[in-house]
């Protein structure tokens, strides 16, 4: 079993702090223009075509594409990419509650024959009901997974090529119909930490995703969804969404994450705090647990060797970096792997400078423990040197030289 590596879009803002990256300085609220604000990158094409490129050629398999009020729409904007990328798939991250189970079977089939097959799917069922709300949901958090798991039975069915009719508490189909179904079928990324959310993965998931939980607590979880799908005669693969922070030595890394924490004021912090507290979602409680509620102590936001726990401080979502050098991050990859998981969802901030950290300094050390496939070719491998041109140099061009005056 080798591991799969993805990387992730940017497409609510990126920059070199844990804070203030969204386009919008007031959050988007008001929504009454977009302003420069120093050290944030907007996401526009260009630059998120920047890091789609990078993830590529460094040989990463995927990026996750987010979903939210404060993102650019994941299925357009990675519409837009995938002409700027060959090989590289897109981990589209889309909520089932806003959507009907028919249009988005539709939707995937077209992305698959537009990309040449290079669209998996991520499925969020959401659980801020404040978020849901603004896309008019209204469902409380366990009834939103039990629509999930009609949505998926709808997409799954209308994909059989065949008329196919649904009758359930959410959805009601008649001679639901893709014409002509995606080909290969996008593999369904699915998460959730809660009671209602195990069944639905272990019914309808190809991969259970999880955050970067420690390695004990990843384990506990992958027996739970284990045992659910066995008791419904199916198998699911399992992924993990982490960041990282790589560097040639653990010092710089360290120090790195200290930096980020240097950039976060007590207010900051009690305000994202409060903000997170209040979030329906099991796993997002599993997240604020894990730092000591809101400590800044670097002791204590290692929570396990090498992960750190300091994103979750005032991020939502994934909270937990992989920090250390590239042969301690290949080190706890290594570890999670031995537990079973496969697929290795990462982000660092910036995002385009820390997927060449990665790509550069860990993907070698991985592959040369067998757990990956290959090594990513630069296109300057093998060059052959000429006229004391290094190898590295395109076609060995010359180097220019003065002071002869010949």
């Amino acid at each position: 079993m080798t591991v799969h590596l993805h990387w992730f879009l940017p497409t609510g803002g990126d920059g070199r702090t844990l804070v203030d990256r969204h386009a919008y300085t007031d959050g988007g609220i008001k929504r009454s223009r977009i302003t420069p604000v120093s050290g944030v990158r907007a996401p526009d094409i260009e630059y998120l075509a920047q890091i789609a490129k990078a993830a590529e050629q460094l040989g990463f398999e995927a990026v996750l594409t987010p979903t939210g009020t404060w993102c650019e729409d994941a299925w357009l904007t990675t519409a837009a990419l995938a002409q700027h990328t060959e090989r590289l798939k897109f981990l589209v991250a889309f909520r089932p509650g806003v959507i009907s189970p028919v249009l988005a079977a539709q939707m995937a089939a077209t992305y698959q024959r537009i990309t040449r097959g290079r669209l998996l799917l991520n499925v969020v069922t959401g659980g801020d009901s404040t978020e849901q709300r603004r896309f008019g949901d209204h469902l409380d958090h366990d009834r939103r997974y039990a629509r999930t798991a009609e949505f998926l039975s709808v997409v799954r069915g209308v994909w059989g090529g065949r008329p196919y009719d649904f009758e359930g508490e959410h959805f009601r189909i008649e001679g639901g119909l893709t014409a002509l179904p995606p080909d290969p079928l996008p593999e369904i990324f699915f998460g959730g930490s809660s009671a209602a959310a195990g069944p639905v993965a272990a019914e309808h998931a190809d991969v259970y995703l999880t955050w970067g939980e420690p390695p004990e607590q990843v384990r506990e979880k992958i027996d739970w969804i284990r045992g659910l799908a066995e008791e419904r005669g199916r198998s699911v693969r399992f992924g993990i969404r982490l960041h990282t922070i790589s560097r040639d030595s653990a010092r710089e890394a360290w120090s790195v994450a200290d930096r980020l924490l240097s950039d976060l004021d007590p207010e900051t912090i009690a305000a994202a705090q409060q903000a997170l507290g209040r979030s329906e979602s099991v796993g997002q409680q599993r997240m604020l647990a894990l730092h000591g509620a809101g400590s800044v102590d670097r002791e204590k936001l290692e929570i396990s060797p090498n992960l750190w726990a300091g994103v979750g401080l005032v991020r939502g979502g994934a909270g937990t970096a992989l920090v250390g050098s590239h042969a301690d991050v290949a080190d706890r990859i290594e570890e999670y792997h031995d537990l079973g998981i496969e697929h290795f969802v990462l982000s660092g901030y910036p995002h385009l400078e820390e997927a060449y950290w990665f790509g550069e300094g860990v993907t070698p050390e991985l592959a040369a423990r067998g757990l990956l496939p290959r090594i990513p070719v630069s296109p300057l491998r093998a060059v052959p040197a000429t006229n004391g041109r290094p190898a590295s140099a395109p076609g060995g061009a010359p180097l220019l030289v003065g002071g002869t005056g010949r």
